[in-house]
């Protein structure tokens, strides 16, 4: 990481908050309050910016009363459902604030973590991420699952990525310029915010249940975005399926000189049926691993090279944060 840290200032400046939302009209109201009382008394001019995900709801109605009853309430509404990451890229590329922080409406990521990060903002840091200690609320499968991800990651990965730790941070200006220079449409936001390097430090909370509503993960979403991390950051699978099939090779000519020795000492038999099947099925589940690996990076070479833009707005409402 670059040693060298950014110079914020000592006092006053601009935050401005972004929320991706997605079907969230059941908690907007509790996060606002929230953040009235954490930020109102911080000396720093603040807004909010809301990135409406496509919702179903009445999530963007909400929004628009919001900026109605106070300015410092705006809001992106994108084209339809493009996802979390490419709905915090959104945020980020519209954005304009001395410091930035992401965080979600669902208050397990608590606004009263902001004047400890802004603290750090102002010690020199550029990144400064929440690191969970417990996760209440959650099943054990899922706290096992996610702890198992992030140490996967860090040991398939050539950037080391923050253990535990979600999309709830503060970066600074700098930090947030070298963020828009990353248009991969495969985007994995935690590796791109270790990526970028500059000063990091963390702190620490614990993540609560939600307020209201529910979880818009589901098993399947939350394995695409697992490969979707380790295909970024990573060419071990690739690396893994020369090994498997180095192995197996090695293994088919060590059965084959066992065979001949075997057919020079006893004469020939008949072979058995149940072990040809056996290794016409095991070379064959292996080379369609292989396949599939090789698959996964192609498909997304391939999204890449169509080049089409990370998301579309619909509508733009900016906030000001000038009080």
């Amino acid at each position: 990481m670059n040693a060298a840290k950014s110079t914020p200032p000592a006092s006053g400046g601009k935050l401005q908050i972004i929320v991706p939302v997605y079907n969230e009209q059941a908690v907007i109201p509790a996060f606002m309050q929230r953040l009235h009382g954490v930020l109102d008394h911080e000396p720093i001019n603040w807004s909010v910016l809301f990135v409406n995900d496509g919702s179903t709801d009445d999530t963007l109605q909400q929004l628009q009363r919001l900026n109605q009853q106070d300015k410092r309430v705006g809001y992106i509404n994108l084209s339809r459902n493009f996802g979390k990451e490419h709905a915090m890229t959104a945020g980020l590329d519209l954005c304009d604030a001395d410091a930035v922080v992401i965080m979600d409406v669902d208050l397990q990521d608590p606004p009263e973590l902001i004047p400890e990060m802004l603290s750090q903002w102002r010690n020199g840091f550029d990144v400064v991420y929440a690191t969970r200690r417990e996760r209440h609320g959650e099943s054990a499968l899922k706290k096992a699952t996610a702890h198992g991800f992030y140490r996967l990651m860090n040991r398939l990965g050539e950037i080391p990525i923050p253990r535990d730790t979600g999309d709830f941070r503060l970066l600074s200006r700098r930090a947030v310029a070298a963020l828009r220079q990353l248009r991969e449409r495969n985007r994995f936001m935690k590796g791109l915010y270790a990526w970028i390097g500059y000063p990091q430090t963390s702190v620490l909370f614990d993540r609560q249940p939600r307020a209201a509503g529910h979880s818009k993960w589901n098993f399947g979403k939350l394995w695409r975005f697992a490969m979707d991390g380790i295909t970024a950051f990573s060419t071990v699978p690739l690396r893994f399926a020369t090994w498997i099939g180095l192995g197996v090779a090695l293994f088919a000519f060590v059965y084959g000189l066992i065979i001949i020795i075997k057919t020079l000492l006893h004469g020939s038999d008949v072979p058995g049926y149940p072990s040809l099947m056996t290794v016409i099925l095991f070379l064959g589940g292996i080379q369609l691993m292989a396949l599939g690996v090789i698959g996964e990076y192609l498909g997304r070479m391939f999204s890449e090279t169509k080049q089409r833009p990370l998301y579309l707005v619909e509508s733009i409402q900016p906030a000001d944060n000038d009080r």
